[in-house]
C-alpha cells in the first residue's frame, strides 16, 4: 500500500521504500508498547482482505501550533478501498475506543488541503478545522475533535 503512488499522493507525495515502510511498522508497535495506543491493521470483515491502517499516534511533530502530546488520528487505505465508506466506519470505531481508553480530552488530525476525501471523512466523524499551518515544507490543515 505504501508503495502505491495513489495512496501517498497526499501523504508525502512519493511512494515509500520497503525500508521506510518497515520503519513505519516499527513505530506503530512502539506506540502500543510505550503509550498504550497506536495503529491497527484494517481488514474487510467478509473476506479478510487488507483495507489499510489507521489509529492514534504521537509523532512529536515539530509544527505550529505544537500538538504537545495530543493523540493524532491518522489513516491510509489501499486504493481498492477508497470511496467505500470503510475509513469512516473504521474511524468511528477507533474514536469510540479512544473515548474510553485515552486520557486526552481532545484528538487532532492533520490533512493535506488538497485531500478532499480525507477532509470529508474527518468532518463526518466530528473533526473541525482549527488552523491552516505547515508541517515541514507542506501546507496542512489541523483538525481537532
Amino acid at each position: 500500500m505504501w508503495a502505491d503512488p495513489v495512496v501517498v499522493r497526499h501523504i508525502g507525495g512519493r511512494p515509500f521504500t520497503a525500508q521506510e515502510t518497515w520503519t513505519k511498522i516499527l513505530r506503530y508497535v512502539g506506540h502500543w508498547q510505550l503509550l498504550g495506543f497506536g495503529y491497527w491493521v484494517l481488514c474487510e470483515r467478509a473476506t479478510g482482505r487488507f483495507v489499510g491502517e489507521a489509529g492514534f499516534a504521537d509523532f512529536r511533530r515539530e509544527m505550529t501550533p505544537p500538538l504537545d502530546g495530543t493523540p493524532e488520528l491518522g489513516w491510509a487505505l489501499a486504493t481498492w478501498a477508497h470511496g467505500r465508506g470503510l475509513a469512516t466506519e473504521a474511524l468511528r470505531a477507533m474514536l469510540a475506543w479512544g473515548d474510553s481508553h485515552l486520557a486526552a480530552r481532545r484528538t487532532v488530525c492533520i490533512i493535506n488541503p488538497d485531500n478532499r476525501a480525507s477532509i470529508r471523512v474527518a468532518e463526518k466523524i466530528g473533526y473541525r478545522e482549527k488552523v491552516k499551518t505547515r508541517y515541514g515544507n507542506d501546507a496542512v490543515l489541523l483538525f481537532e475533535r
